[in-house]
């Protein structure tokens, strides 16, 4: 299949801040009145007014007849003279890209300090977050931290886990040998919503609380060989936030020996950014963003799990029998196509693009598959270059869209063999009244007029 055996197909943009003030105010006050589809609702309100006209008229097409004014009449900025070098000093995206921004949460939290913002995942291309659209969940709000003054410990439970409890500025974690790799992160609570049933329309919302970059930083295992840790005593760690929150997350001490785990100071290519971690964060590939400890300022050795707060009474799944699991926070493999997604438009049929993303915390991911009929038959996709372990793999795959309604999904499997489960499957096994670890197959639906909606298929 080629794109000159077709006409290309023409596609509007998912709107991106289509929820106003007003609306959040809703939300909230219809949370605390008890009712359970608030955020349903308040999305499907807001969508429905949500501005594809203004994207067509904002469009400009070419021509039927006669010549495109575009190539005929020399624009401006093909006449004169442009901006000066280095107005600013450092880079902004183009004016005309104002509307892709990471977008914070309608309704889920009622304080703006404990909260989560959403990485626009329609609008990227590649595996690479830009660093300034990276997700955010805090639990106190963010700092910008004075990295002169700040401090990370080493130290153990009791005297025996080591020979000698250290304390490294960041300084001198920067003169340490480092790595640079790239991994995903994502939110344990990621596609949390959608468990009962739809409840966002977008990509962005229901998926975006994932994000994926080049980390820099030197491995926890160094410090820890500094601090002489009795790795034979010493089976876990527990790694503690300098925010508000006090962040704390237990750490298997068996990730840590192999080398994954890592004390980050950089993020593509630069320094962390306040918001996510500044200026020393943890960085656990595979496992759910809460254990990826941000300000960190602490690393305890211990012979048992810690049993923090956000281990043992958040971050936890709650399974169909009313007992809940701990430390399931390995994100398993999932998938999710960007390309057509929830709040797109296509404008007619023709030659797309099925693009998506896909990852898994075990590994890499080996294979995705792509159904255009709602799972009836499926293809295999192409994988982009390069394929990492424990990072964000682009898919594609060519598709011809006949104008009717269809169901469009992506199915991953990882290299151990675990297969991207659909919702009858997951529930089977976890039920419908979780929050965490939804990685069940994404539905979405082209409607004859070119909408594109999220659906589940039971």
């Amino acid at each position: 299949m080629s794109s000159q055996d077709h006409p290309s197909g023409r596609l509007i943009k998912a709107p991106e801040n289509f929820i106003s003030p007003e609306g959040v105010r809703t939300v909230f006050a219809e949370a605390k009145a008890g009712r359970r589809n608030f955020v349903r609702g308040a999305f499907a309100a807001a969508l429905a007014g949500a501005a594809v006209p203004s994207a067509l008229a904002q469009a400009n097409p070419v021509p039927t007849e006669g010549g495109d004014p575009n190539i005929l009449e020399l624009p401006a900025h093909s006449k004169g003279l442009g901006q000066a070098v280095a107005t600013d000093g450092y880079g902004k995206p183009s004016k005309y890209e104002s509307n892709v921004q990471r977008r914070p949460s309608p309704g889920l939290t009622q304080t703006t300090q404990a909260s989560v913002s959403f990485a626009p995942l329609q609008s990227l291309f590649g595996i690479v977050t830009p660093s300034g659209l990276h997700f955010e969940r805090h639990h106190q709000g963010w700092w910008d931290v004075d990295p002169s003054k700040h401090r990370l410990m080493i130290n153990g439970s009791d005297d025996k886990m080591l020979k000698k409890p250290l304390v490294f500025t960041v300084d001198e974690i920067m003169r340490l040998p480092s790595v640079s790799r790239f991994h995903f992160i994502e939110c344990g609570a990621n596609t949390g919503m959608e468990w009962g049933n739809v409840a966002v329309p977008t990509c962005q919302y229901t998926h975006g609380m994932l994000s994926c970059s080049e980390f820099t930083g030197v491995p926890l295992k160094i410090l820890l060989d500094m601090a002489g840790v009795d790795y034979k005593r010493g089976r876990y760690v527990l790694a503690e936030g300098a925010d508000g929150s006090s962040m704390t997350r237990t750490v298997p001490m068996e990730l840590i020996e192999s080398g994954e785990v890592f004390v980050a100071y950089g993020q593509n290519g630069e320094m962390l950014r306040p918001e996510n971690g500044y200026p020393l964060r943890l960085v656990v590939p595979g496992v759910q963003g809460v254990s990826w400890v941000k300000y960190l300022r602490r690393i305890e050795v211990g012979d048992q799990p810690y049993g923090a707060k956000d281990e043992a009474v958040h971050y936890i799944d709650l399974m169909p029998g009313g007992q809940h699991r701990q430390y399931s926070s390995t994100q398993e493999c999932k998938s999710v196509i960007t390309t057509p997604s929830g709040g797109q438009v296509l404008l007619d049929n023709g030659f797309f693009q099925i693009s998506g993303l896909a990852w898994s915390g075990r590994g890499k991911v080996k294979r995705v598959d792509i159904s255009v009929d709602g799972g009836q038959n499926w293809k295999t996709a192409r994988l982009q270059d390069p394929v990492m372990s424990k990072c964000l793999t682009r898919f594609s795959v060519d598709w011809v869209w006949d104008g009717k309604p269809t169901i469009v999904q992506s199915r991953a499997m990882d290299e151990t063999g675990y297969v991207q489960p659909n919702y009858k499957q997951l529930r089977a096994v976890r039920g419908t009244r979780s929050i965490y670890h939804n990685n069940a197959i994404q539905s979405w639906l082209v409607q004859e007029s070119g909408e594109v909606k999220n659906v589940q298929l039971s």
